[in-house]
């Protein structure tokens, strides 16, 4: 199951959208979804930008931490990339996904 979070909608601060972020993928490891797909934007508007880069500072350190198992670019989020077929393979659901093969900068994707 895909777990979706739109930062997007009504324009969080950065530290906001961290904590949403890590709120749902306790969340989601509780409800056992595989991943979660984050909304944040690619920076054409300035605030999309400033959370895509604290994003992915912050996913690097819960990967660290073992908090989630991985986390890529929406442009990585594609039937051939290795990372993409590791969650399509483990939950089937999550191939209708309608960014899936569309390369959006603006997505996160996080395996849980």
């Amino acid at each position: 199951m895909l777990r979706f979070i739109n930062l997007k909608e009504g324009s969080p601060t950065v530290d906001y959208a961290l904590a949403i972020v890590e709120i749902e993928i306790e969340n989601a490891k509780k409800e056992g979804c595989s991943c979660i797909k984050v909304l944040h934007g690619y920076g054409s508007h300035g605030k999309g930008g400033a959370i895509l880069l604290a994003l992915r500072r912050r996913l690097q350190v819960l990967c660290k931490q073992g908090k989630i198992t991985d986390f890529f670019a929406g442009d990585e989020w594609n039937i051939f990339s290795p990372r993409t077929m590791a969650i399509l393979n483990k939950d089937k659901s999550v191939v209708g996904d309608e960014d899936l093969n569309k390369t959006n900068p603006g997505i996160t994707i996080i395996y849980v």
